[in-house]
């Protein structure tokens, strides 16, 4: 089963986000900031880091950088929904797909699919 790590700071949307990848079939571990994020990209093994980019703390640029360091197989997602921080992002982490602000569910499922070669189709 495929882990993806969740860092989100809206609440409402973490678990909005969470529940939506649970039910498509993934294994969802959600956190509120990217320094909750990091020890677990150094104690486990996630596939997907899917991570908000404006986030206290730590960004999630910052926290993309740090995954490479420390999680180098771990394939990286950003969600966002400031176009200015859309192209920081594709500067500064060219190999990570970025989601905008607002998405349905169903592009969410089916970008993760992309990300992992998935060509099943979403169970929402």
């Amino acid at each position: 089963m495929i882990r993806i790590l969740l860092a989100e700071d809206d609440q409402a949307m973490r678990t909005y986000l969470s529940r939506a990848l649970q039910n498509a079939g993934y294994d969802v571990v959600a956190v509120d900031r990217g320094t909750d994020a990091l020890p677990l990209l150094q104690q486990e093994a996630f596939d997907l880091l899917l991570s908000d980019i404006v986030m206290p703390e730590m960004d999630g640029i910052e926290l993309a950088q740090r995954c490479n360091e420390v999680s180098p197989h771990t394939k990286v997602m950003f969600i966002t929904g400031f176009a200015a921080v859309t192209l920081r992002a594709s500067r500064e982490a060219p190999q990570a797909r970025v989601l905008s602000k607002p998405f349905h569910l169903r592009d969410l499922v089916l970008e993760v699919q992309r990300v992992f070669g998935l060509a099943e189709h979403a169970r929402l």
